[in-house]
């Protein structure tokens, strides 16, 4: 009889350890079948690309690609028209106005013990390590790389936006401004280095796609940060080939554009040290700084393609989640310069789409959206639970045909109580002094007339404050902006003698 009992007892074992084994097979290959995400992040990015307007005959058959694969944002707007915050909105998944990061901000003090707004935020790619994700990133995803441990893998950043040729042309980076008060930009274009292989981008597709082919036993997020079209608007003369002179269309201006704005406006468009538009008609480089952008904006395109084909090769882009965005839009030549550094459409929209499976293809959605919406959408699409920390709103449901679309908006922010609103088919700006701007889309796509003082318009401008935001804290400790007097000023008078701007490495960028 003990004989028997004993048997039993050991078939009793093996059974257990046979169904915990299955439980964990089981587990595991849940975990392999929730989709993989590529996070594919273009610098300075406007939206004049071939999906989008195609405007000066723009050529990015690759961006063009995921968008026919999937869902293009085509009324997409940054939480701040300047890199630092914009990518520490994104990847926190707060806004500016909350975060008190207006300027440029290490990355390394977006979170930190002492700040109560952030110092227990969880990061995007976090979040997706934190849900079974392996996790990777090379180049520019936050302002500078990404800080330290957000990544399971990290392969860095080159420092800087170069290669530079030895001589370069003839602006100086600071044009004809107060070199004891503003930054200086290092804003050039010209062809420049031989080889597409000498481009930082380059090495950091290559990072990619050898992670790519790689096999995982859990799903991966992998982040790929690109520089250009980030100034100087240096690539090879191939890519400036294929962006004729006499192909170019410069962008809509207006001389006396300026002339109905409020005075805050153009003390945040004061901006010498930046290639003017009247400067570049005299000259005759309008032509030649487009060129030089979309050159970039072709080289980029190609290394993104690079990717694409890669994750095709390798047999996972069915299973994969691509998203593609730019932390700003980039003016050339509207508004009178060639910046972002502006709450007008041209330094706010930007480049935003999804592929997914399940996702459909080829929609375009013209109702404004956020790029405050990535964090959750993304972790939407991979089924992850949502993060009460958001303050954006997924993006799915609009993209699955949901509804919800007549409630889209999207709000840009710049330095404290600086907001514009874009929605119903107007751009709305209000400024810490009360100053406001308003511009009728349907009728006036370039924002030539300003239609706040005109009192047909009251109950607009009322509907459009509903959405500012409610909570407007003052400037990080961290955070500065010392590339332009304003946002000196403005630190110092929010935050007292205490808020004396702290000087950051490559605040002009």
């Amino acid at each position: 009889m003990k004989t028997i009992n004993y048997a039993i007892v050991l078939l009793g074992i093996f059974i257990l350890s046979a169904c915990g084994t299955k439980s964990k097979q089981q587990a595991s290959n849940a975990e392999l079948q929730k989709p993989n995400v590529l996070f594919i992040a273009v610098d300075d990015l406007n939206t004049w690309l071939g999906c989008m307007s195609g405007y000066s005959n723009s050529k990015t058959p690759n961006m063009d690609r995921i968008a026919s694969k999937g869902v293009l944002f085509n009324n997409a707007h940054c939480q701040a028209p300047l890199c630092g915050p914009s990518r520490a909105s994104i990847m926190s998944g707060l806004r500016p106005s909350t975060t008190g990061i207006y300027g440029m901000i290490p990355d390394g003090k977006i979170r930190r013990e002492d700040k109560p707004e952030t110092k227990d935020i969880v990061f995007l790619s976090e979040y997706f390590r934190n849900n079974g994700y392996h996790t990777m990133g090379i180049g520019k995803l936050f302002h500078i790389h990404a800080p330290d441990g957000v990544f399971d893998e990290s392969g860095g950043r080159v420092k800087g936006f170069g290669p530079l040729p030895e001589k370069r042309f003839v602006w100086d980076g600071r044009g004809n401004s107060d070199r004891k008060k503003y930054g200086r930009t290092s804003t050039d274009w010209g062809a420049f280095p031989e080889v597409d292989s000498l481009m930082p981008d380059h090495e950091s597709a290559n990072w990619a796609i050898a992670r790519i082919y790689r096999e995982y036993d859990k799903p991966f997020f992998l982040g790929v940060g690109f520089l250009r079209p980030h100034v100087p608007l240096y690539v090879p003369q191939k890519w400036f080939d294929m962006h004729p002179l006499e192909g170019i269309q410069v962008a809509p201006y207006k001389s006396d554009d300026l002339d109905d704005v409020p005075p805050v406006a153009l003390k945040i468009n004061d901006l010498p040290m930046m290639p003017s538009t009247e400067w570049a008609k005299e000259t005759g480089e309008w032509k030649k700084i487009i060129q030089a952008y979309l050159a970039c904006v072709s080289f980029v395109d190609y290394e993104v393609g690079r990717v694409l084909d890669a994750l095709e090769k390798s047999g996972k882009a069915d299973n994969t989640v691509i998203v593609l965005w730019s932390d700003h839009g980039y003016r050339l030549g509207e508004k009178g310069t060639f910046a972002k550094h502006a709450l007008w459409e041209p330094a706010t929209k930007a480049p935003l789409m999804f592929a997914a499976p399940n996702l459909p293809k080829g929609k375009v959605i013209d109702t404004p959206a956020e790029m405050l919406s990535i964090y959750p959408t993304l972790i939407e699409l991979c089924g992850l639970p949502a993060y009460d920390r958001n303050e954006g709103r997924s993006l799915v449901s609009a993209m699955m045909n949901r509804g919800e679309d007549d409630k889209a908006f999207a709000v840009c922010t710049f330095g404290m109580n600086n907001h514009g609103v874009k929605a119903n088919g107007f751009r709305y700006i209000q400024y810490e002094d009360g100053g406001q701007e308003l511009y009728d889309h349907k009728t006036d796509p370039n924002e030539w007339e300003n239609l706040a003082s005109n009192p047909d318009y009251k109950n607009k401008i009322e509907e459009m404050k509903q959405f500012l935001p409610t909570k407007n804290v003052i400037w990080d400790s961290h955070s500065s902006y010392t590339f332009q007097p304003y946002f000196v000023d403005q630190k110092q008078r929010t935050n007292g003698a205490d808020g004396i701007p702290v000087h950051v490495i490559g605040a002009a960028h």
